[in-house]
């Protein structure tokens, strides 16, 4: 039986002999290489990093040609003559620090997404920086009390000559100017967004000089003090009681020093209704966009960062109309009351109706009320924003401060907030931003140029080549005398 079973299963086949190596990699003493796929680890791994690594990629391609879409939008405007006795118009930029982070996020975010479409347009800029909470309501209201200074009204405060005055007085001297156009204020951020509207009602509608500092109260003796006083008034104690100034410096290093704030607001919030408009108020002011700024903190915020950290490109889409919107300045419209009608198109520029702004200085400034809580577009725009800024926010600030710009809701005075303007795309701006993006039209009177190759721009960008536009640059020189070239 046992030989009938070994025989039925027959003779073992020997083992394949291994398949000889390549002979080139066996002459340099490479090992025999044997391509077969991954285990199940690497695959695994690979599918993950490529995946993101694609994403990745694909991300900053589109945020690239999103930007490029925006600078190719305005960068006509670089290219038309400006007479050498005109300045470039100027745009104000207002950044602060996000709410729990420093400033080098805010400047980083400046750079990376509205610059690009300043400087295609080769537009001027002034930016006023806000460290922390206050300095740009601070700073918006002092620009607004110095403008109505310089255009007479009264004020007891004398100004510092500073750098830009000497500049500014300079240039008028030399017969320099503005260039004419349209001006605008650029706020990023939603927290930057509501000090700058605090700022404006401040300067506007606040008083030019400050207000006075309250008296200290004068020191009341206590009975212990009577105690050691004698008749005539001297002290019965030998010794002199120690001043302030008297005391050694160590003990004045040993107090804790306080932070000092932002300067107090000039007029509360509750006091709009009551004040007076100044005589040099515009009928409407220059133009303004809020820019978005997503900033969230957190490490269980990690899978929101990291969707936005893979998603730039809508970011890039979004500021990058904004900023072309006020680049162009060819359409504005007044803010809307009610902030269900934020979202509607405006087709043509609307301006804002003169006659009521001018019947409204000579009425009764009593008779004006703040505007319905949260309905104008002034106070929900960027409002998601508040939600993701940080605890430490709420927390109390280091200086003592009555009012929190960040964290107070926005009031409008309605004589204010009729003559705030935003700056918005026209349609045929709309229409030239798509066909530009289809790669139909290029910059305005200019034609789109050949497409390089992927490897010619390799070697131009990391090699020795040079591209076209610098070889036409290049000057040729003949042949001088007397040296052989």
């Amino acid at each position: 039986m046992a030989e009938s079973s070994s025989s039925a299963a027959g003779p073992s086949q020997p083992a394949a002999p291994p398949k000889p190596g390549n002979p080139a990699f066996r002459m340099m003493g490479m090992p025999n290489f044997r391509f077969r796929l991954p285990s199940r680890n690497w695959m695994i791994f690979f599918t993950i990093t490529g995946s993101f690594a694609g994403t990745l990629m694909y991300d900053r391609r589109e945020k690239r040609r999103a930007q490029q879409k925006w600078c190719e939008l305005v960068a006509h405007l670089a290219k038309e003559p400006l007479p050498v006795e005109q300045m470039r118009r100027k745009l104000t930029v207002y950044l602060a620090a996000p709410p729990g982070d420093g400033l080098r996020i805010a400047r980083d975010h400046f750079k990376e997404y509205v610059k690009p479409v300043l400087v295609a347009a080769a537009l001027d800029y002034t930016v006023v920086e806000g460290r922390r909470e206050g300095d740009v309501r601070a700073s918006t209201a002092k620009n607004i009390r110095k403008l109505r200074r310089k255009n007479g009204e009264s004020s007891s405060v004398v100004e510092e000559v500073g750098a830009e005055q000497v500049v500014a007085e300079t240039r008028k001297n030399i017969g320099i100017e503005d260039e004419p156009g349209p001006k605008g204020d650029l706020v990023i951020g939603r927290h930057t967004w509501k000090e700058y509207v605090r700022g404006l009602h401040e300067g506007w509608l606040g008083p030019l000089d400050p207000l006075p500092s309250p008296t200290a109260p004068e020191e009341v003796p206590t009975p212990d003090a009577y105690a050691l006083e004698g008749a005539d008034g001297t002290s019965a104690d030998s010794e002199p009681p120690t001043t302030e100034q008297e005391k050694p410096d160590t003990e004045k290093e040993e107090k804790p020093s306080k932070a000092a704030g932002p300067t107090a607001a000039y007029i509360s919030p509750a006091d709009y209704s009551t004040a007076s408009l100044p005589p040099t108020l515009p009928q409407s002011f220059d133009s303004s966009i809020p820019v978005p700024f997503p900033h969230i903190l957190g490490f269980l915020n990690t899978p929101k960062r990291m969707y936005r950290y893979l998603t730039q490109r809508y970011l890039a889409e979004d500021v990058g109309r904004e900023v072309a919107g006020i680049v162009l300045a060819t359409s504005a419209r007044p803010y809307h009351d009610d902030a269900s009608n934020a979202d509607s198109s405006w087709s043509d520029s609307a301006s804002i109706d003169p006659t009521s702004s001018s019947d409204s200085n000579n009425q009764n400034s009593s008779t004006f009320t703040d505007l319905a809580p949260r309905t104008a577009e002034q106070q929900t725009t960027l409002e998601a924003a508040e939600k993701e800024w940080h605890k430490s926010v709420h927390k109390e600030s280091s200086f003592e401060q009555s009012e929190r710009e960040w964290l107070d809701d926005v009031v409008l005075d309605p004589r204010i907030a009729s003559r705030m303007q935003r700056a918005v795309l026209s349609v045929d701006d709309e229409a030239r931003s798509r066909r530009i993006a289809s790669r139909e039209e290029y910059i305005l009177g200019e034609e789109r140029p050949v497409p390089v190759p992927f490897w010619q721009r390799m070697w131009i960008k990391y090699g020795y080549g040079e591209d076209e536009e610098t070889l036409r640059r290049k000057p040729i020189w003949g042949k001088i005398d007397g040296e052989d070239v």
